[in-house]
């Protein structure tokens, strides 16, 4: 199996391209109309349409161009409104700033150089209560009363105000007073016309009232009394047909044949089935003395499995019992062999210990014998 190489198929494509222009040459070539008039209307048709093209897609490319210097323009106008707008509030920001944190008075100089400091001061009296007069301020003599004439004028003027403001309250409360009793008045009034004419009114709507409820009960007990005996017309022809369908249908004749199904023989019409009969019964009965031999038979043989699984779950614990306790009794041996070799080698190094300092024992050996045992244990 060969595979072809990208060289290949290049080479490949090449050769067809080259076929079918000498394909194309050829027709131009043998046509006679052409070759005659000695123009090609096809490849002019295709300069044409190229011409077409060109002025199509140099005219899209103008137009996106014009869009696209029409956005900067929008964007540079936006821009320079932009930063235009930000300078004016910068400098009202700067503005108010000045004027509001940055006054002259708010300097910490001020009060040398304000041309209005003479007039803000205070004068060296300004009333009697004034607590700058001291004693020594010679500012206050005895009987004086600088704001007697302000106080008499102030005192009347509150008196006028008094009687003026209890004047007018007195004449409101008669002017209220008398307003409410006319609106009383009218209120009632115009209670009792409206009394009266509810009255007249629910006596000619109770008279129409009773006359309806009259005409209206009489209509009633006549078609009442119309459709009871039609009723019991419609009841008797009911009975009668009833009872000639009955005498005359499946049910009393006891025909079975209309109990079959039309979807099989062994399938009834459950509207017109009379029961089954003594030997479908048996049959009946014998199928379910069947079912319940096998029930049981299913659950012994279920109550044997799950005895043999107990017994088999039983033998399974009692073997693991015997192998942990046999166990237990090896590591009791192993252990018990592990202290007597412990006990074999420490008897060993304590006569090596006693051979080499014979003179500076500290302790009996039973003493240490009996301890090292009591440990092991």
């Amino acid at each position: 199996m060969e595979v072809a190489m990208s060289k290949d198929l290049q080479q490949e494509a090449n050769l067809a391209k080259k076929r079918y222009m000498d394909l194309c040459r050829q027709g131009r070539i043998f046509d006679a109309r052409n070759r005659i008039i000695g123009g090609d209307t096809q490849a002019w048709d295709f300069q044409v349409r190229d011409q077409k093209i060109k002025e199509i897609t140099d005219k899209a490319r103008h137009e996106a161009f014009a869009a696209e210097m029409k956005h900067n323009d929008k964007v540079m106008c936006m821009a320079r409104d932009r930063e235009q707008r930000h300078r004016k509030q910068l400098c009202r920001a700067i503005n108010d700033f000045q004027q509001n944190f940055q006054k002259p008075e708010t300097r910490r100089e001020f009060d040398l150089s304000d041309p209005l400091a003479l007039q803000k001061e205070l004068p060296a009296r300004i009333s009697d209560n004034d607590m700058r007069n001291t004693i020594s301020g010679m500012q206050k003599f005895m009987g004086e009363d600088l704001n007697f004439q302000e106080r008499r004028r102030f005192q009347k003027e509150q008196s006028r105000e008094w009687f003026l403001q209890q004047h007018g309250e007195r004449e409101k409360a008669r002017a209220d007073h008398l307003l409410a009793e006319h609106l009383h008045t009218q209120t009632r009034l115009k209670s009792d016309e409206t009394a009266r004419e509810l009255m007249k009114l629910e006596g000619s709507t109770r008279k129409e009232v009773c006359a309806a409820v009259k005409a209206f009960n009489k209509n009633q007990v006549v078609e009442l009394t119309e459709r009871k005996r039609q009723e019991k017309q419609q009841e008797q022809e009911d009975n009668m047909t009833e009872i000639t369908n009955l005498l005359h249908g499946d049910l009393l004749s006891e025909n079975p044949r209309p109990v079959a199904s039309s979807f099989g023989s062994h399938r009834v019409v459950l509207d017109r089935w009379k029961g089954m009969n003594r030997e479908q019964l048996e049959e009946i009965w014998f199928t379910q003395k069947q079912q319940i031999q096998e029930k049981l038979r299913l659950q012994e043989e279920e109550r044997q499995h799950s005895m043999d699984w107990d017994l088999r779950r039983i033998r399974k614990a009692h073997a693991s019992l015997l192998h942990e306790r046999q166990q237990q009794r090896l590591l009791r041996e192993q252990r018990r062999a592990l202290d007597c070799s412990n006990l074999n080698l420490a008897r060993q190094q304590y006569l090596q210990k006693k051979q080499m300092n014979t003179a500076s024992s500290s302790q009996p050996t039973e003493d240490y014998f009996s301890q090292f045992n009591t440990r092991s244990r």
